[in-house]
């Protein structure tokens, strides 16, 4: 039997894949070199640190909160909602 070994391949998994993203949006190409140029890294570098924190590979511990435990709960209070409408009206002398 004859085995046969994808060198490249094999050199690819010890070494780290290779891939070509295409259609990034301008935004986020634009967010991405300027946190690489803050952060004095490659934009490969920031990239693949913002994929691993995308999808909590990275090994910081996330916090979920549900919060179902307060959905629903609200209770209408005529005071909160005359305080609240004081604070939405406008100031003319300050917006003129």
């Amino acid at each position: 039997m004859r085995v046969c070994i994808d060198v490249p391949a094999l050199i690819a998994h010890t070494v780290g894949m290779q891939y070509t993203t295409r259609n990034i949006p301008s935004h986020l190409d634009q967010a991405l070199r300027e946190q690489a140029k803050r952060e004095g890294k490659s934009l490969n570098e920031v990239t693949i640190n913002a994929l691993l924190r995308a999808l909590g590979l990275d090994g910081s511990e996330r916090i979920h909160r549900k919060l179902d435990d307060v959905a629903g709960t609200w209770v209408h209070d005529p005071e909160i909602d005359e305080g609240l409408d004081a604070q939405r009206k406008i100031d003319p002398d300050l917006w003129g």
